[in-house]
């Protein structure tokens, strides 16, 4: 499901997909939750920024407006797995990207970063969220 905006409103987008998914029969206990950003929250205005709220599904879903199918590159990442509220992820993706990349020796990719939510902010307090950063690296 396609956001556009605040990446702290990505939830609404989730609450979209996961409601297209029970209108159709298709949640089931396992579900993935990833998020993909497509842009830098710091080189573009907040209501532009994109990204996509998505689940990992194979091709076993019929997709329909207004859900998209969406595919993440193979390859090597550096992945990074943050526990608390997601509001305090910022400090994670600035060690992330300015100092563990920089330190690694290794190049961030084109592709676009993603996280995976393990659990979920419905049933999970704040401080016991975790998420998996995903940087994607190119190869070496």
């Amino acid at each position: 499901m396609a956001h556009t905006g605040s990446y702290m409103q990505i939830g609404k987008a989730f609450d979209t997909l996961y409601g297209w998914l029970g209108a159709r029969r298709l949640l089931r206990p396992g579900l993935r939750s990833i998020g993909v950003y497509q842009d830098d929250p710091t080189a573009v205005a907040e209501e532009k920024l994109r990204a996509k709220a998505c689940i990992l599904a194979g091709g076993e879903i019929a997709i329909e407006p207004p859900i998209i199918r969406t595919t993440i590159a193979g390859g090597p990442y550096a992945v990074l797995r943050h526990q608390g509220p997601y509001a305090s992820m910022r400090a994670a993706y600035e060690w992330l990207y300015g100092v563990w990349l920089v330190q690694s020796g290794r190049e961030a990719s084109d592709a676009p970063i993603f996280e995976e939510y393990l659990n979920s902010p419905r049933d999970t307090a704040p401080a016991e969220l975790l998420t998996e950063m995903c940087l994607p690296l190119r190869r070496e």
